[in-house]
């Protein structure tokens, strides 16, 4: 079996979730938007969008992701098992027709509230633990999704819509490895007036019990994928 993960920025990549997703049988690729030929991601048997500091309303700037949205609709529109993380996920959204516009920053760790349709899926883990939220921008869900995860600031946390999964937050994301984000975006936290000891502090304070629930909701969603084909 075949995992295609779509890169933005190299130090965002599957994380926790790589020797998770290796161990269930699958061979993982990455490609970098950008850089590499993006056809492969239309046929894997799982297909992950990572994050990256563009969004949506960089189309003009930046249009490659105007093929990765494409090729994503292709993939739901085959039913086939497509996971977006933070970027990813809006990328998501807009190719099955929601959009994606500034919203309330979200830096840091934080609880989610879960949705009651949550329970009987893979972030049923992540009930009560901390994730890494990394954005600026809102989801507003395709009609026909189910909205499985909230914040105060931001009303759609995670969706799902047919074969596709969308979480705007980074439950994939190392703690172990937070400095490499910290000097990957040290522009965005500069102009946030976000200083970078914060994060180290809630990294130490939050990372394992962060790590046990991202690795546990992708070991379920995994598990739910086998025997399915794609």
């Amino acid at each position: 079996m075949k995992c295609v993960a779509l890169r933005h920025v190299a130090f965002e990549d599957l994380g926790l979730w790589e020797a998770e997703i290796a161990a269930y049988g699958y061979d993982v690729t990455y490609l970098d938007a950008g850089v590499d030929d993006l056809s492969p991601l239309a046929t894997a048997d799982l297909a992950i969008v990572l994050g990256g500091p563009v969004g949506v309303g960089d189309l003009d700037d930046h249009p490659v992701l105007a093929e990765e949205m494409a090729l994503l609709e292709g993939r739901v529109a085959r039913e086939l098992s497509t996971l977006g993380v933070c970027l990813g996920a809006q990328l998501l959204a807009a190719a099955l027709g929601g959009s994606v516009a500034p919203g309330r920053p979200e830096i840091g760790w934080g609880v989610l509230d879960l949705a009651p349709e949550a329970s009987s899926t893979p972030l049923r883990h992540l009930d009560g633990a901390p994730v890494l939220h990394w954005h600026g921008d809102a989801i507003t869900p395709p009609a026909g999704a189910t909205v499985l995860a909230s914040t105060l600031a931001t009303p759609c946390q995670a969706f799902v819509y047919g074969s596709a999964l969308g979480l705007q937050f980074h439950p994939e994301v190392d703690a172990e490895r937070i400095e490499q984000w910290l000097i990957g975006h040290s522009g965005e936290l500069r102009e946030r007036r976000i200083a970078p000891g914060e994060l180290r502090a809630q990294a130490r304070a939050h990372g394992d019990d962060a790590a046990v629930a991202g690795v546990l909701m992708i070991r379920e969603y995994l598990r739910g994928r086998e025997g399915a084909g794609s």
